[in-house]
């Protein structure tokens, strides 16, 4: 479980960044190489590469290289332990919100004294 929550910390780190979140959003239409993927940002392409690095390093993606170029594409395993972290908070919640709504169906009006 610690190797999974490093993993888990890793992803949320990646994707705090909005250029990263973005480099995923591409790359979930389909894999790019490095210099389709630079194209649309205002930085310099070692500044890609280091988004792209922190995003391998998170598993969130994968790149190949053959030649001189490298092809960037996404690996939805990391994207779904990230989603079902997320789908287990939400089913906490919710059934915390039902027991509350349960509970408070006991007072009329709203009043919870």
């Amino acid at each position: 479980m610690p190797n999974a929550t490093a993993n888990l910390d890793l992803t949320f780190q990646a994707l705090a960044d909005p250029t990263r979140r973005d480099i995923v959003e591409r790359l979930s239409r389909g894999q790019a190489t490095v210099s389709e993927i630079a194209e649309p940002y205002a930085m310099s392409l070692p500044a890609v590469v280091q988004h792209l690095a922190m995003l391998e390093a998170s598993g969130l993606v994968r790149s190949e290289k053959i030649g001189r170029v490298r092809t960037c594409r996404i690996d939805t395993a990391t994207l779904s332990l990230a989603e079902m972290w997320f789908n287990r908070r939400r089913a906490e919640w919710d059934q915390r919100l039902d027991r509350l709504g349960e509970h408070l169906k006991h007072f009329p009006d709203g009043e919870s004294n």
